[in-house]
């Protein structure tokens, strides 16, 4: 009597289990994703003389600022790290009147074209202007063109 007892209780307990098994639904495939980019690796910058193209914009008075937008190419065989713009504004005697610096913080890729733009602060006088570039290994050959092929 004690088994048929248990047996019925054991049969009560696991119906509801095996008929959820049973009437379950396959889930669906997971959908496939693309591979993950590549992880950044650190790329050896350029040391010593760096060369760039610069295609200087036009410069505009907005507002109480003197602003220049400049396209950079990199024509080095390496990438240049921190290059860094300085933009000097003088006045007709010679005497410097205003002053701005962009950096380009990421590393500068062979091939890859940036934008820098100057927001140096309206002075009066300011008749020409003198810019010079920098990285962080050693010093920047930069070369004026007319356009970006």
């Amino acid at each position: 009597m004690n088994r048929s007892a248990f047996a019925s209780a054991l049969a009560l307990l696991l119906c509801p289990v095996l008929s959820t098994l049973a009437f379950a639904q396959a889930q669906p495939a997971a959908p496939t994703t693309a591979a993950p980019p590549e992880k950044a690796r650190f790329v050896t910058p350029l040391k010593g003389l760096a060369t760039i193209e610069v295609l200087p914009g036009e410069s505009k008075f907005v507002g109480k600022e003197i602003v220049t937008t400049f396209k950079i190419r990199n024509t080095s065989k390496g990438p240049i790290a921190l290059l860094k713009l300085d933009e000097y504004w003088y006045d007709k005697a010679g005497k410097l009147v205003s002053s701005d610096t962009q950096r380009y913080r990421q590393p500068f890729m062979p091939g890859e074209v940036i934008e820098l733009t100057t927001r140096a602060p309206a002075a009066p006088g300011a008749a020409r202007a003198q810019r010079t570039f920098e990285h962080a290994n050693g010093k920047v050959d930069a070369k004026a063109v007319k356009s970006m092929k």
